[in-house]
């Protein structure tokens, strides 16, 4: 693997990494099975990146036969000409002659582009289609954040019935959101490796959309990150409470002078 290229074994380490720390953290998150769907469409990249780049031998051959067949054309309305060479020759069978040879050339050759562009049709097809699967990924990664609002963790909201559960803490609520911000740019990873793998201009444009989403969605959760990192700098600097003084007794309320006897 060269030293400028993603290697596919490191990232489906990295991934794993991942959601292991996420199940210890979060065993009960939905989370959690996120990160496995991830790691099975990391694992499996080998496999479909090979039948992308596999060739079609039946289109190949298809072509090659129609190309031949092109070749042939041409040999034969050399050898057409030819023998006219000798004979009265007119122009009329001249241009008819012309005229097959060149209609044959151009259908054959249609055929042969047709037979080479359906191959590489296929290819990309299958390859947007892997790149289809880490976009909606993304999505469903921002699913799961969409809720976790750090401006409700000061408690002075009143919440609804349709109010979501806020059961993580400050120090929780910052390391979930920190996950979710890492899987975003895993996926964006393993997105790049099908274009690594397949120099196509629509894949590398596919790759690049969905880069540019997890990249964005990224920057709304390192926002969050952030009012969270701040509310907890606040509460550092606080001072701590000083507790009350305890009340007076009934015995120092009332002066000696004025005590019943």
């Amino acid at each position: 693997m060269p030293h400028n290229a993603l290697d596919p074994e490191l990232i489906v380490e990295t991934i794993d990494k991942l959601r292991a720390r996420i199940r210890e953290r979060f065993p009960e998150a939905n989370l959690g099975n996120v990160a496995d769907s991830l790691l099975t469409i990391a694992q499996a990249h080998s496999t479909r990146i090979e039948r992308i780049r596999a060739p079609n031998w039946l289109l190949r051959s298809l072509s090659i036969a129609l190309v031949l067949g092109g070749l042939a054309t041409l040999v034969l309305l050399a050898m057409s000409i030819k023998l006219h060479v000798d004979d009265e020759w007119r122009v009329s069978d001249a241009i008819q002659t012309l005229e097959a040879g060149v209609s044959t050339l151009f259908f054959l050759g249609a055929g042969a582009v047709f037979a080479a562009s359906l191959e590489l049709r296929r290819k990309r097809r299958r390859c947007l289609q892997a790149v289809h699967e880490m976009r909606a990924m993304a999505h469903i990664v921002d699913m799961h954040q969409l809720t976790k609002d750090p401006e409700r963790m000061g408690g002075r909201d009143v919440d609804t019935p349709s109010s979501p559960a806020r059961s993580l803490g400050l120090f929780e609520l910052t390391r979930y959101l920190n996950y979710c911000s890492e899987m975003l740019s895993l996926i964006g990873k393993v997105a790049a490796l099908y274009a690594q793998s397949f120099a196509d201009s629509q894949a590398l444009a596919a790759v690049d959309e969905v880069e540019d989403l997890t990249t964005g969605l990224s920057r709304k959760i390192w926002q969050k990150i952030m009012i969270l990192d701040q509310s907890a700098a606040v509460a550092a600097a606080r001072p701590p409470a000083q507790p009350c003084p305890p009340p007076p007794s009934a015995s120092s309320e009332v002066p000696p002078a004025h005590r019943p006897e």
